[in-house]
């Protein structure tokens, strides 16, 4: 009996993945709605929640056309009263930028909760961007996770503090985080908050008199924040009785790696982990006064590093990605953090280095037939130039293939092929997927119609986002060519050809017709992505 009631006392445990533990979080917190655009590495947060929306059908959880439109569907939700959650990766913070900024101006109704996932070391992204400056940008608050409990933790809470402070709140992964398992404690779901209307009718109308209003009301609550951030328990100060000349600051995930690294400390050092933003600057310099040497230890950015800078009273050395204890680009490590410690040998020796494999296109994949053709069609041209973008096609730079010239952002290759015709560059073949265009590709090949410029795009369409999965377009491909025409383009040169090794010639002979043609042209290359098609066949 007594190992029964022990039992039935004792919290339910989950083993989940960092982005898993943020999604059960946002569900516990009683959200009504949820919205991303994949990216990884936070597109697990939205499988996961689409998988459970799907089995209960308590709340809504899609993928958007992009993460701004994401972002506006949540701020939607947040105006009748219902708590959204929105995720996407860093990279896609900047193209939801425009409402991140001005969400923070409104008077947030329900909760809006962003779950932004970098990616320290670019595993699967083009830079390493850390997403708080983005919130401290916007007068955000921003929680930061060291562990799939508080990512789950911090997440239910988020959605209380977007409430009660009537603002966006950020809760920033990292990609090992995100990515890797551990158990997770649950709690009990809260019921979904009902249909309400602002208190305040005006305070989401950014009309100048009205955003004036609601900016000073943002900057008259800043102080009530910041006793927040002193007071939670998300910034902890430990001030051992012996004290000692170096103190240590760690945010997120680097928490992790120093307590491991600790372990071969004589004694254990003053330490502050900061956990929630703003940064606690009474914490920060009550530390500091202690010691004669702080070591800032952080993934991503030297975001703490560079504000201790302006806040400390006292002299003190500070240490860190900026001054060279730690290296200013990559992920960290517990190897990193014992020698910034000056522990030079690790306790279990040294590992073996990992052989590397370099990324490739998956065996029968229809990019590689598409590349095949666009080559074979720019092989008279000394000067031809492709211009591509961010999906798997990407790794169409690699041998054997040799066949892009460019890869920026997500819908960069349709306008800066348009900006390379018009500056005089030819031929020129821009290269982007599915459902990269649908995300920003639709307005640059507006632009390219408008400009009546010499141009050919081609649209590889495996009918899913490959790269992150085999998530659904956001239209089904059926419908591409007549968004295509529906932009403009001449309905004699959007064509449709099937990307498959035996149609190869036929497609370098559309390539070339539309090459030769001398205007914007759209080539549409269709077959499905190899792994989604053996998924469907296993189902």
């Amino acid at each position: 009996m007594a190992e029964a009631m022990k039992t039935k006392s004792e919290p339910e445990l989950r083993v989940l993945l960092g982005d898993e533990a943020v999604a059960l979080g946002a569900m516990h917190a009683g959200i009504s709605n949820a919205y991303a655009y994949p990216g990884t590495p936070s597109t697990e947060i939205t499988e996961f929640l689409i998988r459970e929306a799907g089995a209960s059908g308590e709340f809504r959880a899609a993928w958007s056309a992009n993460e701004k439109s994401a972002f506006e569907e949540a701020l939607g939700a947040s105006l009748v009263g219902r708590r959204a959650l929105v995720s996407m990766k860093h990279v896609g913070l900047n193209v939801a930028a425009d409402p991140f900024m001005n969400a923070s101006v409104v008077a947030i109704n329900g909760g809006v909760v962003l779950a932004v996932a970098d990616d320290p070391g670019m595993h699967s992204s083009q830079n390493e961007q850390d997403s708080r400056y983005f919130a401290d940008f916007a007068h955000a608050i921003c929680l930061e996770p060291a562990t799939q409990q508080e990512a789950y933790e911090m997440t239910r809470e988020g959605f209380d503090l977007s409430e009660r402070f009537q603002i966006p709140v950020m809760v920033r992964l990292v990609t090992r985080l995100a990515h890797s398992r551990s158990p997770v404690a649950i709690a009990a779901a809260r019921e979904q908050n009902p249909l309400r209307r602002p208190g305040q009718h005006d305070s989401w109308i950014l009309l100048p008199s009205n955003a004036r209003r609601e900016w000073q009301r943002k900057l008259d609550e800043a102080a009530a924040v910041m006793e927040y951030m002193e007071s939670c328990p998300h910034n902890r100060l430990d001030l051992p009785a012996a004290g000692g000349k170096l103190g240590v600051i760690t945010t997120g995930l680097a928490r992790s790696y120093y307590l491991e690294a600790a372990e071969g400390l004589e004694s254990p050092l003053p330490h502050l982990h900061i956990g929630a933003y703003p940064m606690p600057v009474a914490k920060i310099r009550e530390l500091c006064a202690a010691v004669d040497r702080v070591l800032v230890l952080e993934e991503g950015y030297p975001f703490v590093e560079r504000y201790l800078r302006g806040v400390l009273r006292q002299p003190v050395a500070i240490e860190g990605r900026l001054s060279g204890e730690v290296p200013r680009a990559g992920e960290l490590n517990t190897d990193l953090v014992r020698q910034a410690l000056g522990l030079s040998e690790r306790p279990h020796g040294d590992a073996p280095p990992l052989p590397t494999r370099p990324p490739q296109l998956c065996h029968g994949c229809p990019h590689a037939d598409s590349f095949a053709a666009v080559r074979q069609a720019l092989a008279g041209f000394e000067q031809a130039l492709v211009t591509s973008d961010i999906g798997c096609y990407t790794l169409g730079a690699l041998p054997p293939y040799n066949a892009i010239d460019s890869c920026v952002c997500m819908g960069a290759s349709v306008s800066m092929a348009k900006g390379a015709a018009e500056a005089g560059a030819y031929p020129v073949v821009g290269v982007i997927g599915d459902s990269t265009f649908l995300h920003t590709g639709v307005q640059p090949l507006m632009d390219a119609v408008a400009g009546k410029t010499d141009m050919t795009l081609v649209i590889l369409d495996n009918e899913t986002t490959g790269m992150t999965g085999g998530q659904p377009t956001i239209l089904p491909s059926s419908r591409l060519e007549s968004v295509v025409k529906g932009l403009g383009i001449d309905a004699e040169h959007c064509r449709v050809v099937e990307a498959h090794p035996k149609k190869i010639e036929a497609m370098r002979a559309v390539l070339q017709e539309e090459i030769d043609y001398h205007g914007p042209s759209v080539v549409i290359a269709v077959r499905e992505c190899i792994e989604t098609a053996r998924r469907s066949k296993k189902r």
